[in-house]
């Protein structure tokens, strides 16, 4: 990796980080009343990080992302979450760049990484209560995701038009 790419995976892995932080001590629960719901205010840095950084770039900011905020909760249950639902939604995301780079937009590849972050956690806690009734909370967590993707997506537009990888 050239210094300048190791920089800026280094900022955005920094940047997604704050954004994490800033977003766990919103009070969104006032707006969405809605346990779990968050507005994905980090992805907005791994879009950046996809279309400027590639998918292994990528990859490395969401997972450095994934374990410092583990080392700063201390919880192996939000590790678990976390990483369930940023890889399966980086997966998705690389899915669509890759596969469909002409027919998915932005907003597509956005929409896509936030319905699979909410299907990689709902299986997660699926299997960690050991329940399948919290699946019954999928189409409620997916119809906020897309939105959540849309809004994100709109927040990353002119950073990843700025850096895109030519």
């Amino acid at each position: 990796m050239k210094t300048k790419a190791l920089a800026r995976g280094a900022v955005l892995t920094a940047a997604a980080l704050a954004l994490s932080l800033l977003e766990s001590a919103l009070p969104l629960a006032l707006l969405i009343p809605l346990p779990g719901v968050k507005l994905g205010l980090a992805n907005v840095v791994t879009m950046v990080a996809l279309f400027s950084l590639g998918g292994a770039g990528a990859a490395a900011v969401v997972l450095c992302r994934v374990f410092l905020l583990f080392l700063m909760s201390g919880s192996t249950t939000a590790l678990l979450m976390s990483l369930s639902g940023s890889v399966l939604a980086l997966a998705g995301m690389l899915a669509a760049r890759r596969f469909y780079p002409r027919r998915v937009s932005l907003f597509g590849i956005s929409m896509a990484g936030a319905a699979l972050h909410s299907v990689g956690q709902i299986v997660c806690a699926t299997l960690l209560m050991k329940s399948a009734m919290i699946v019954y909370y999928l189409p409620f967590l997916l119809v906020i995701s897309l939105i959540c993707g849309v809004l994100t997506a709109c927040a990353a537009w002119v950073p990843v038009a700025r850096f895109e990888k030519k």
